[in-house]
């Protein structure tokens, strides 16, 4: 089902191409990536190329920095066809970090442009084992020792730093007093793979997106320049902050297409698949699942466009992000569920589509901010105004 949502021609060419580029250049290659468990470099590389050829891998970048500088609405449309398939794969049509756009000076020609023209690829490191939702509890330190900073400790769930060429280190570098007391002062760092004191490896098998590696990353006397830094020291949170409640908008749109695959196939085999004498889609116990999949990816598909348009407006709110994020997210794990409940015992098969989404979906729930956590943003919001 499609719903008007006021989409400009322009928009829906970019929609219509990129989901035409998904399901020639990207799905006929999702068999191999379940079965190997990762992305061959070969694939990794065609895709990529078709992809920058086609202006998808950059569009997200402003304009005058040399990307397509599309605007939000389109972004999450792109991010919505994208979603079909593992992170992986997704991962190879359209890359890098708009937190570069903080870049400045010659760090512009050493890490933004090659990124946007796709010859170096980026990671994004601020997890660590003892801190995931409390993003404030980080404990990997850089200590300043004359031009240069220091930095120990260990990052790990950082997706892609195996294939990266170099990270956004997120680290401890001094303390603030606050009303509320001392607060850690957090700067971001750009460092290279291979500088010396940092190790890449790799971290333990997700269950689901095969290809979106996750690794650890350990810091051991390792030597960075003041230029090094990504916007100002103490002042990571600030420049990660810009990009990263956005990004739960485009998550929000990435869960949606997840749940719209899930849904076609459903309706496919509901249609065709036939028990006692009858297709089974004309079981209540079947079609009402339906309706109820398609009325929740609709009230997601609002929620989500209604952000990215209020992005585009500049008004955005914590919250608007929180509960787009939150409610697609769990929307797709109800709605892959039921798609593996109405497939049956093919749903469990893992080489059928149904299965790899329902494992694929169960981490939305998790990173860019838990459901918990985006319960707490959206409950603030509406108790802070009453002083409760």
């Amino acid at each position: 089902m499609a719903y008007d949502f006021g989409f400009t021609e322009e928009q829906v060419m970019v929609r219509d191409s990129l989901r035409a580029f998904m399901r020639e250049e990207v799905l006929p290659r999702e068999d191999v990536v379940y079965e190997k468990g990762d992305v061959p470099e070969e694939i990794e590389k065609a895709i990529r190329a078709k992809s920058l050829e086609m202006g998808f891998w950059n569009a997200h970048f402003p304009e005058e920095l040399g990307g397509g500088g599309i605007d939000n609405v389109t972004a999450s449309l792109m991010s919505y066809e994208l979603g079909v398939t593992t992170w992986g794969l997704i991962s190879c049509v359209q890359g890098g970090s708009l937190i570069l756009c903080a870049c400045e000076g010659e760090q512009r020609e050493k890490y933004l442009f090659p990124v946007i023209r796709g010859e170096k690829l980026d990671c994004f490191a601020l997890t660590e084992p003892g801190a995931g939702s409390d993003a404030m509890g980080i404990t990997t330190r850089a200590r300043k020792d004359g031009s240069d900073w220091v930095l120990n400790g260990r990052k790990h769930f950082i997706s892609n730093a195996d294939r990266a060429d170099f990270a956004i280190v997120f680290a401890v570098t001094g303390e603030n007093e606050t009303a509320r007391g001392k607060r850690s002062r957090i700067t971001a760092f750009l460092i290279d793979k291979g500088t010396p004191g940092m190790e890449i490896s790799l971290g333990s098998k997700p269950i689901g997106n095969p290809g979106h590696n996750v690794n650890n990353i350990f810091f051991d006397d390792c030597r960075v320049p003041e230029s090094q830094i990504l916007g100002e020291e103490g002042k990571g949170f600030e420049v990660a902050g810009e990009w990263l409640v956005p990004g739960r908008v485009m998550v929000a749109a990435n869960c949606c297409g997840k749940a719209r695959r899930a849904i076609d196939m459903s309706l496919e085999w509901a249609a065709s698949r036939k028990q006692f004498g009858q297709e089974i889609g004309r079981f209540q116990g079947v079609s009402f699942k339906l309706a109820d999949m398609e009325t929740e990816l609709a009230a997601a598909e609002w929620l989500t466009f209604n952000a990215a348009w209020r992005l585009d407006q500049n008004n955005l709110s914590d919250a608007d992000a929180a509960m787009a994020k939150l409610y697609a997210s769990e929307m797709l794990g109800r709605a892959t569920d039921e798609a593996v409940q109405i497939h049956g015992g093919m749903g469990m098969m893992s080489d059928f589509p149904v299965g790899r989404l329902w494992r694929d979906a169960r981490i939305e729930r998790i990173w860019e901010g838990t459901s918990e956590v985006q319960r707490h943003i959206i409950s603030r919001s509406i108790l802070r105004p009453l002083e409760a």
